[in-house]
């Protein structure tokens, strides 16, 4: 499916701000599941861009604008050609052999940068209690994983004022509410409390045509989760909105959490405050 994305980050400054430094991580990725076509960067007031891979393989542009402005704009366009994931998953490695993968030192050493906690995800006695409540299960890590998206989703409720930009795991399971970021985060939690790789993912999600026809709702970027199925690979799990990811969803990078994968981060000199408005508009292109 072409998929075409529009993403407006505007910082409105009380007062005069200079020497802003900043970091895009806003450019689709090109993998097995998607390919990225197309993609455009504009800054107001005009900078010059850098652009490099940090050390997940992301994309990143970074600029700096010195001068005193009231006003940053930062505009990206995309087009993405998308599809579904491979059903290969569901013919997996048997439960022992898969467990085995994981437990050897080549598997952990490859990815030990997504079984280690975070800030985020740490492993502590209520995330272990939690954990408990999904035991392995004998049809194997897939189905496992695919119990545990469903789970989250069933015993949180989605409530986008419950919850900020640095709410832990620990905060989640007391609050029992939150948003995708936290459902990802907890999911992510649980994965690596059995020794399975997961990673936190940034990007798009279309629901357009899930909203009547009408493009009169506010969208948003999303976030869910990867985890590493030994023999199979990395797939993608959405527990915020209890599915599998599929050729509606636009990746933009992953990294260990949250905190990895910023979409626009930086800092500046100022005295006064600042507004921050994002827009974003994701529309299907073709059948």
């Amino acid at each position: 499916m072409k998929i075409e994305i529009s993403h407006v980050t505007r910082y409105t400054y009380e007062e005069p701000a200079t020497d802003s430094v900043n970091e895009l991580r806003l450019t689709p990725r090109t993998n097995y599941r998607q390919s990225c076509y197309h993609h455009e960067v504009w800054i107001e007031p005009v900078a010059s861009l850098f652009t490099y891979e940090d050390y997940f393989g992301n994309r990143v542009h970074s600029f700096s604008v010195s001068k005193p402005h009231r006003e940053l704009v930062i505009k990206t366009k995309a087009t993405v050609v998308t599809q579904d994931q491979s059903s290969a998953a569901q013919r997996g490695l048997p439960l022992k052999e898969q467990l085995e993968l994981l437990q050897s030192e080549k598997l952990q050493n490859r990815y030990i940068e997504f079984l280690l906690p975070t800030q985020y995800t740490e492993l502590t006695e209520g995330l272990l209690a939690y954990a408990a409540r999904y035991p392995l299960a004998e049809e194997g890590l897939y189905v496992w994983a695919k119990q545990l998206s469903e789970g989250i989703h069933q015993d949180f409720t989605y409530d986008p004022d419950a919850t900020h930009v640095h709410t832990t795991v620990s905060d989640t399971l007391k609050l029992r509410r939150g948003v995708c970021q936290d459902y990802a985060h907890l999911m992510i939690a649980v994965c690596r409390s059995i020794g399975m790789p997961a990673r936190y993912v940034s990007g798009y999600h279309f629901v357009g045509d899930l909203q009547g026809g009408s493009a009169d709702f506010e969208q948003a970027s999303h976030a869910w989760v990867e985890v590493h199925i030994p023999g199979t690979g990395w797939l993608g799990f959405d527990p915020t909105n209890h599915t599998e990811v599929g050729w509606r969803y636009v990746k933009l990078g992953h990294g260990r959490d949250y905190k990895d994968i910023v979409p626009v981060k930086g800092v500046y000199r100022g005295s006064g405050g600042q507004k921050l408005t994002v827009t974003v508009d994701v529309r299907k292109l073709d059948a």
